[in-house]
């Protein structure tokens, strides 16, 4: 891992923000919205001694003050997009096939703005689970609403009950970035914690894995390397526990502090 710096040396990461929208029926914090990034994305991001912020949405109905997602994008080396609630059909072209699906268009609408911005400014981008299918979103793609309604041969690829510990193989695509970051592994196993999946890869991307047993895309990466930094898996890397048959985290996790301090560099 990346040797522990002090002080302002240190690598400033961006989180994107869950949404828990407001709610007149809640009994705690009625009526209002809450913003909100998992302890474990915090404390992954953080293991390296990476200073970890969370992005909040700058709009709403409370909005004061002249802050913007491009202060964020200048001020910060890198952005996270983890997990949280399914994509909207909206933010795609499609209607839901059922309303338990409808997602959360006014979270994909401030996280695809948070992409743009992070672009513009040459900073690297790293998705997770949720993060890689809004990603393949904002530049253009689209999604299976349901893995198991759309593709019902697929694997379960979510579990309620065993949750983060329902696991598959996974197929690492050879001459990619990601195969040569785990030279000796062209098959590993992760955590499998999602309903969605990419369906359309959005122009630009090239697939870095899939899973072994149906297909489903499981890691991207924008194709074109002279542009901004961006990639995303669609399992857990935080959720990885030393010594466990999941894939470990770390050269991930290096790969994309290496692009954050390579912007920094080329910035500063």
């Amino acid at each position: 891992m990346a040797e522990r710096i002090a002080g302002a040396g240190r690598l400033k990461i961006g989180i994107s923000a869950c949404f828990m929208h407001a709610d007149p029926a809640r009994v705690l914090f009625t009526g209002k919205t809450l913003q909100y990034v998992e302890q474990s994305i915090a404390h992954w991001v953080m293991s390296t001694g990476a200073l970890a912020v969370m992005v909040p949405s700058p709009t709403g109905a409370t909005q004061r003050g002249d802050v913007t997602l491009e202060h964020y994008a200048d001020w910060l080396d890198g952005l996270v997009l983890h997990g949280g609630a399914d994509v909207s059909p909206l933010s795609y072209g499609e209607q839901p096939l059922q309303e338990k699906w409808s997602g959360d268009r006014v979270r994909d609408e401030y996280e695809i703005a948070l992409v743009a911005a992070f672009e513009r400014h040459g900073k690297p981008v790293f998705g997770v689970c949720r993060g890689l299918q809004l990603m393949n979103v904002a530049y253009g793609g689209t999604l299976f609403q349901d893995i198991a309604t759309q593709v019902p041969q697929a694997l379960v690829h979510r579990d309620a009950v065993v949750y983060d510990h329902n696991f598959h193989g996974v197929e690492l695509v050879a001459g990619s970035r990601l195969a040569s970051l785990y030279p000796e592994s062209g098959r590993v196993t992760v955590n499998s914690i999602h309903h969605q999946a990419i369906k359309d890869l959005a122009p630009g991307f090239e697939v870095e894995a899939v899973s072994f047993e149906d297909g489903m895309v499981e890691a991207i990466r924008r194709s074109d390397r002279s542009q901004s930094w961006l990639a995303a898996v669609q399992w857990h890397p935080e959720f990885h526990l030393p010594g466990s048959e999941t894939l470990d985290d770390a050269a991930l996790l290096q790969d994309f502090l290496d692009a954050a301090t390579a912007a920094k560099k080329t910035t500063t």
